[in-house]
């Protein structure tokens, strides 16, 4: 990690709608500007990962569920050194290998191909399993969304992790209340979603996805969490940061045009001092 990088969300979010502008092509935007804070805190503060060498063997494991949100993903790896502004550039052009879904490559701290929700969670536990076998004190970390975690593979995965006390293991669920078709009602009613990761036997850290001290504190819990898996419920805001794109499912997968980005960075750069 890079200790002494100070990457404010603000200029992740300007990256984010910029390189949505540039592609000239819709993207899937409010779930991006959703996990910026959750992101870039693990990228900072918490996961071993080192730019100069993305295949070192001692790295922690990323794995980005929500996939459709991989802009989110690449405008942080591209702030914390793992390619340049021209190669992010290339997002969703023709040849680019950087498209709308992860595409497993480890030369870019892509750790897992993504098209299907519901599948990041039970890749993660075999990984996690697996570094345990060997005795290694490595970690991997799965950010999902709560519209994702109504997949039945998501809970299959969390009972096995249960059941096996997988400790280094370490799930974020980045609760915005929208899936792609609308609100996401399924725990309106019933148990919440930090309540069914406890009845698989999780530790549940319940936190302000946009709190940065809070998140802090929660990641650092997680992290020592030496008993069971451990899971990050982080309530966000679809859109975080543009006061029209907030808690708008408009702006789940949607285009930026030039009118649009001129209002996104006259908020940003307010927000960024």
């Amino acid at each position: 990690m890079l200790k002494n990088q100070t990457v404010t969300e603000a200029e992740i979010r300007k990256t984010i709608v910029e390189i949505a502008a540039h592609c000239g092509e819709a993207a899937h935007i409010g779930g991006s500007l959703s996990m910026v804070e959750l992101t870039n805190i693990l990228f900072r503060s918490f996961l071993r990962h080192r730019p100069s060498d993305p295949h070192w063997d001692g790295r922690d494991i990323f794995i980005l569920s929500k996939g459709h949100c991989v802009l989110g993903y690449l405008a942080v790896l591209h702030h914390y050194g793992y390619f340049d502004r021209e190669k992010l550039e290339t997002f969703q052009q023709n040849g680019s290998d950087l498209i709308a879904h992860p595409v497993m490559k480890i030369d870019l701290v892509i750790e897992s191909s993504n098209g299907s929700l519901g599948q990041g969670l039970g890749y993660g536990l075999g990984i996690a399993i697996g570094m345990q076998k060997r005795g290694q004190g490595r970690r991997v970390v799965v950010m999902m969304g709560d519209g994702e975690c109504n997949e039945g593979s998501v809970w299959e995965a969390a009972a096995l992790a249960g059941e096996l006390k997988v400790t280094n293991l370490v799930a974020v669920v980045d609760e915005n209340g929208f899936r792609n078709d609308g609100a996401n009602t399924m725990y309106a009613k019933g148990p919440s979603i930090a309540e069914v990761w406890r009845g698989f036997g999780w530790q549940v850290q319940e936190v302000d996805g946009h709190d940065v001290t809070a998140i802090e504190a929660a990641y650092e819990a997680a992290f020592d969490a030496a008993t069971g898996p451990c899971v990050l419920v982080a309530k966000t805001i679809k859109g975080k940061g543009l006061s029209f794109m907030e808690a708008n499912n408009d702006w789940h997968h949607n285009r930026i045009t030039p009118k649009v980005l001129e209002q996104c960075m006259e908020e940003l750069e307010a927000a960024d001092g």
